[in-house]
């Protein structure tokens, strides 16, 4: 009779212990897909891409990785930073270049400014410094042979003479930058970890971990920290103002700045809901960010050339009180470009930039 109860206590137990392990199960399964559709939905993946556009866009085929461009504000001469990052991703060089594009040209093309630069040139952000006594400088991050530095070119007579190659331990993962000098700039980290688990995780948590570091000429100091994926940086005309993308925060930061000091104070945080990258800014102030509106196809895009993802682009211009009027000029589901990441105005024209896509967009309305 004893063994009849000992039988049944355990079986009793055995059938709790089974139950608590299935209830567990079944809550974490849930967590799980809980956390799966709130990554699907944050970034994008159920978004309907209806394409538009008031103009019309020739595709410029020449270059590989058109991933920034900036437009100078009185030449009319874009520069455009482009690299063959999944050539790079298969240990393959670069083969990256600056290039110039005139847009006063009846028919421009793309011509390296940088010839002279080693096979394995791997540009990334760009920035346009135009002096006020002439002195031009373009600041250029450059990843080459797993080394990253940012390089200081001055133009000279349509061409570039690198001058100066600025790198140190704050140089962490840089994505973007922005010239408030002919030596001073600020550049976002878009990573803490530069690989492994925790890149991972930074990423698919949306930790907010990176930051903006500011180099004054002689030093490097951190300006701004705690931001998911720091991506495109930029400045207002009058220097007072620094834009930041946040892109896994799907949100666009605007710093009050002093420009003797060089201090950044968040002012405003705008939720854009999709995937911030690139930012200009335009003769008249107004802001032009290049996006990637579903962020996982992005990333399918990224491993796969054959797999193309949608392209947006964003104007925001200031309220005559507070505030900024968003508005979608650009949305294309790939096919014209695919994973857009700027988009620069200028001479009544937009080009609009892609990371790994073979060519660059250039519209008219």
């Amino acid at each position: 009779m004893r063994r009849d109860i000992k039988k049944s206590v355990a079986g009793i137990m055995k059938r709790w212990v089974l139950k608590r392990i299935f209830i567990i199960g079944l809550l974490l399964t849930i967590v799980v897909i809980g956390w799966f559709l709130s990554l699907f939905w944050s970034a994008g993946q159920f978004k309907i891409i209806e394409p538009h556009y008031a103009g019309k866009c020739a595709k410029i085929p020449d270059i590989i990785g058109a991933e920034d461009i900036t437009i100078h504000p009185i030449t009319g001469m874009a520069y455009i930073s482009a690299c063959d990052r999944r050539a790079v991703s298969d240990g393959h060089p670069g083969k990256g270049g600056i290039y110039g594009y005139d847009l006063n040209a009846t028919t421009p093309e793309p011509v390296n400014l940088t010839p002279g630069a080693g096979e394995d040139f791997q540009p990334h952000g760009i920035s346009l410094y135009v002096g006020k006594d002439g002195h031009d400088v373009i600041f250029v991050i450059n990843h080459e042979g797993g080394k990253d530095r940012i390089e200081i070119y001055d133009l000279v007579d349509g061409g570039l003479s690198l001058r100066k190659t600025v790198s140190g331990p704050m140089v962490v993962s840089p994505n973007d930058l922005v010239a408030v000098g002919p030596n001073r700039f600020y550049f976002s980290n878009d990573h803490r970890y530069v690989s492994g688990l925790m890149r991972m995780l930074e990423d698919y948590l949306k930790l907010r971990l990176s930051n903006v570091v500011f180099f004054d000429g002689a030093r490097f100091v951190e300006a701004v920290s705690g931001i998911g994926y720091a991506n495109g940086i930029n400045v207002s005309r009058d220097g007072k103002k620094v834009y930041l993308c946040g892109t896994t925060e799907q949100s666009l930061h605007i710093y009050g700045r002093d420009p003797a000091t060089g201090e950044l104070m968040l002012r405003e945080k705008i939720k854009l809901g999709t995937g911030v990258d690139n930012i200009e800014v335009d003769s008249a102030g107004g802001l032009w960010i290049g996006a990637h509106p579903q962020l996982l196809t992005f990333v399918r895009h990224a491993r796969d050339r054959a797999k193309i993802s949608p392209s947006q682009v964003l104007y925001l211009s200031a309220k005559a009180e507070v505030g900024y009027d968003i508005k979608e000029v650009y949305l294309n589901a790939g096919g014209e470009v695919s994973g857009s990441s700027v988009a620069a105005v200028g001479n009544s024209r937009m080009l609009i930039g892609a990371v790994f896509d073979r060519g660059f967009l250039d519209c008219r309305e």
